[in-house]
């Protein structure tokens, strides 16, 4: 772990890691650090994040102990439904089509953190992020194995973008994006209204529109963030909170209550009985989830009675500890969900006060569309692929509705012991974050280690199947395999289960702690101090 007095930013890319500590170093806080690093992460790997995508926060205040959740996933455009779809032909969603494109919510939830909670303007907040997309910067490992998506490559705006001279930047190549300078330049200057309501919007209305896409002006200047009160449960005397529907960080609260009926810290740690109950426990709290949860605008979430820890009793009774089940999902599910995005960054920063920022940002799949904009550098998500045509679902399509949303920040404490965490990857998310939660709590691991370990995930929402990283013994492996499950391997520190960070202050001694996933190219990095 990181372990200091001061400030410290965790991200998956050293350089917003170094630029939010940097903020830090300026006099900012944690929220200005977050939205700095976050920035720059734009620039430096956008094809998982940036300005095209969605942000969900929670931000605590060390000085109230309050947490404060924000849910800035944008809406569809109004004029998107069905009805409209259908009669244009439409009967299912293309991936990266236009029709997945909700409006970008990243940039008004920068500037609904930093109205809120921030010290700096925009102008120092983004310099870092202007520097490096104008400058340039050479190709992390990570970087250059991700950089590519050649099923975007004839989307309008993709090659010109991402590959100058026609050519893929490798390792240790520089690579620059003027536009996008020009573009967090126009933000840094006039704010949330040049993205919004501005010059800047015409260009993205009159190129979505050439698309075939249904956004106007309207659509973008009306769009809000929303800030909402966490939710949360209780675990082995923790208290576990995300952030409320329309996102996905419920499963995690009613994963962890099953979990909580299995007596994990007596099993040892990653044996196939603790293994077992956490992957049956996801599959029951993935059910429920995809059953219940949309957009709480149009839909009525039944939150209480899914964190009720007398439905985990009963879903808990479900799970045999000798046979894996195959069939725990409703028999109306869909399979739709089965193809879901899987690219996102999340990063942590608490600065020398103790305030802690969890945040977590995304294209949802990849670049998202891949379709960029004349001039402005970067690439739309295609949030919206998560949508059903189905009519009277609480996932169903509608104007001006937010999907269920994968990308979940996450936050826990107990006594002195506040930790902001995440762990990023699609229908991942939620049964990583319940790992983590257990490493902490069941194993008595360091944020760091948490971070480390070996993890599984499971991507579908039916059958047997479940992905592993192999330095999970062999022994383990073929137990599970004998109870029924059907393992895939995935290499040690594997993409596929995530990379997550964490940051947690300790109020009793003011120490402030942080870890970084070895499966990214991230660090966490500390503020240093003034000397003069």
């Amino acid at each position: 772990m990181v372990v200091t007095k001061l400030g410290i930013v965790a991200t998956p890319q050293f350089l917003a890691s170094q630029a939010g500590a940097h903020i830090l170093e300026q006099g900012g806080n944690a929220v200005d650090a977050a939205i700095a690093a976050n920035a720059v992460m734009g620039v430096v790997q956008p094809y998982v994040n940036g300005m095209g995508g969605d942000l969900f926060a929670i931000y605590y205040d060390a000085k109230t102990g309050k947490l404060y959740g924000l849910n800035s996933s944008g809406w569809t455009p109004k004029g998107l439904s069905i009805e409209y779809l259908k009669s244009h032909g439409v009967d299912h969603i293309n991936p990266i089509g236009v029709e997945t494109i909700d409006i970008p919510g990243a940039v008004a939830g920068w500037d609904a953190l930093r109205g809120r909670f921030g010290t700096l303007p925009f102008s120092e907040i983004l310099s870092p992020a202007i520097y490096y997309a104008q400058n340039g910067f050479p190709l992390a490992e990570r970087n250059a194995r991700y950089w590519l998506a050649k099923s975007l490559m004839q989307q309008p705006g993709y090659k010109e973008t991402y590959m100058p001279n026609g050519v893929a930047p490798k390792m240790g190549d520089e690579f620059k994006n003027p536009a996008l300078a020009n573009s967090l330049r126009q933000v840094a200057e006039h704010g949330r209204d040049a993205f919004y309501n501005g010059p800047m919007t015409e260009t993205m209305v009159t190129f979505l529109q050439s698309q075939g896409g249904t956004h106007t002006r309207d659509d973008f200047r009306d769009f809000e963030p929303e800030w909402v009160e966490p939710i949360s449960t209780t675990y082995r005397g923790w208290t576990v909170y995300e952030l409320p529907p329309n996102g996905q960080g419920i499963a995690a609260l009613t994963m962890l209550n099953i979990m909580e009926q299995f007596p994990l810290g007596q099993y040892a740690h990653n044996s196939a009985d603790a293994l077992h109950v956490m992957i049956e426990a996801k599959k029951l709290a993935y059910a429920d989830m995809y059953k219940y949860v949309g957009d709480p605008r149009f839909t009525p979430v039944p939150v209480k009675e899914m964190l009720s820890k007398e439905l985990a009793k009963k879903r808990a009774a479900l799970v045999k500890m000798d046979k894996a089940a195959c069939e725990v999902v409703p028999s109306d599910i869909e399979k739709i969900l089965d193809a879901h995005g899987n690219s996102t960054i999340y990063l942590s920063a608490i600065d020398k006060d103790g305030n802690i920022v969890s945040l977590i940002q995304s294209n949802y799949a990849g670049y998202g569309t891949g379709m960029v904009a004349p001039g402005l550098g970067f690439s739309f998500h295609n949030r919206g692929a998560g949508f059903q045509l189905t009519p009277g679902l609480p996932n169903s399509l509608a104007g001006r509705k937010r999907p269920l949303h994968t990308i979940i920040p996450a936050f826990m404490e107990k006594d002195d012991i506040h930790i902001g965490f995440g762990i990023m990857g699609g229908w991942n998310q939620a049964q990583a974050h319940a790992q983590f939660v257990a490493n902490v709590v069941d194993y008595g691991m360091n944020v760091q280690a948490a971070l480390e370990e070996p993890r599984f995930t499971k991507g579908t929402f039916e059958g047997c199947d479940v992905q592993m990283e192999n330095t999970i013994p062999a022994s383990v492996r073929d137990e599970l395999t004998k109870r029924g499950h059907q393992i895939e391997l995935l290499e040690p520190f594997s993409f596929s289960v995530g990379q997550g960070e964490a940051v947690l202050r300790d109020t009793k001694r003011n120490v402030n702690f942080a870890g970084a996933d070895p499966r990214s190219d991230g660090e966490a990095i500390p503020q240093e101090p003034t000397t003069k």
